[in-house]
């Protein structure tokens, strides 16, 4: 983890990498904590052919975010949240966060605020709040190194190019279970919400490790009565790695 924190450190240096992005430091370094699937732009060189879309292309599987789920009240059957704090930013984490192990890497859930349901590989069912939002963007993620990657990318990030090119990037990438992986060296620290309405927000993420801090950022949108995972048009889940001084204007876990 030391080599992946220091290379936390140029990413500020080289704000962007070209050829394959597994060979990327900045793949390479995000790779290095918890685990995480990150694909970060500057990939055109996997993405430009023609006939990716017919490499990607496969139905959803039915699961409580599918399009055939039932649903109450604009939710999936069986999802109740407590979302009366509406849409007032948190400077604080819910009483009742706990941590659960995932793949690799220890995440942050909350009994109130979400992941209230887990049905297989996915943890669903956030509040819909700007609490949901950043717990939302903390743990499906974290879901994207393992076997099991597909059934949550189809439930949980939102349809469109940016999934394909998501799926197309990651389907070369060798799966990382928990089972197979030495513990993760960094934690998630705490989170930052950038900007929220009811449809959609961005939240940044704190990364701690023995060396310091790094930083890095989700977009989530509401979308088929839960948060889902909004790719960028490069088929990235987060945004570039980047150190971080201190983690003052984030709200901690309590790691």
């Amino acid at each position: 983890m030391g080599r992946a924190a220091g290379l936390f450190r140029r990413g500020e240096r080289r704000s962007e990498e070209t050829g394959p992005y597994w060979k990327q430091r900045s793949w390479q370094a995000s790779a290095g904590f918890l685990g995480l699937v990150v694909v970060l732009g500057g990939v055109t060189a996997l993405t430009s052919s023609s006939g990716t879309g017919d490499r990607v292309k496969a139905s959803a599987s039915d699961g409580p975010l599918s399009g055939t789920s039932t649903k109450k009240d604009g939710r999936p059957a069986g999802c109740r949240t407590d979302d009366s704090a509406g849409d007032a930013i948190p400077t604080s984490v819910p009483k009742d966060i706990s941590w659960r192990t995932l793949d690799i890497g220890r995440v942050p859930v909350s009994a109130s605020a979400g992941p209230t349901r887990i049905q297989g590989a996915v943890w669903w069912c956030f509040a819909h709040t700007p609490m949901g939002a950043a717990l939302a963007a903390t743990v499906i993620p974290t879901r994207m190194s393992g076997s099991q990657w597909r059934t949550v990318t189809d439930q949980q990030v939102v349809a469109g190019k940016g999934r394909e090119l998501f799926v197309f990037q990651r389907t070369a990438v060798p799966d990382t279970d928990g089972t197979d992986s030495a513990p993760a060296t960094s934690s998630y620290a705490g989170f930052q919400v950038t900007s929220y309405t009811s449809r959609a927000a961005s939240v940044g993420l704190l990364i701690k490790s023995a060396q310091g801090y790094a930083r890095t950022s989700v977009d989530v949108r509401w979308s088929g009565g839960d948060w889902k995972i909004q790719p960028d048009g490069s088929g990235g889940l987060y945004s570039q790695l980047a150190s971080e001084q201190s983690a003052v204007g984030y709200t901690l876990w309590g790691v």
